[in-house]
């Protein structure tokens, strides 16, 4: 099975700026969509942005313009640059990787979650 782990969270001040890392446990040429989803306290878990394995994006507009999403196949590795950052951005992070489609099911990967504060 599939195993992806997130690091590079954590505080940083409203405008500021924290790049994500998503390491898998395979070939993530393999891996036809990659993402990032996040979760608020008492919220639902909303898509931020996905890449496939051609290197097409699609962003939520809420980040569209501040967040760059971009994967390297030689390292395994998916990243999210976060820039200009806002307090409403604060929530736990998930990687997320799938054969096939951005929308989760029961096939879908997911990392550990990693926790992003934006607080002043």
């Amino acid at each position: 099975q599939v195993q992806l782990v997130e690091s590079g969270g954590g505080l940083v001040q409203p405008g500021g700026s924290l790049r994500l890392s998503c390491t898998a446990s395979t070939r993530i040429f393999r891996i036809k969509v990659m993402g990032w989803f996040r979760q608020a306290p008492e919220q639902q878990r909303e898509l931020v942005a996905v890449i496939t394995n051609g290197g097409r994006t699609n962003y939520a507009e809420s980040v569209k313009g501040r967040f760059t999403i971009s994967r390297d196949h030689a390292k395994n590795t998916m990243y999210l640059q976060m820039n200009r950052l806002e307090s409403e951005d604060t929530a736990v992070y998930y990687c997320y990787g799938d054969p096939d489609t951005a929308v989760p099911n029961e096939g879908s990967y997911w990392g550990q979650g990693t926790q992003v504060t934006v607080s002043s």
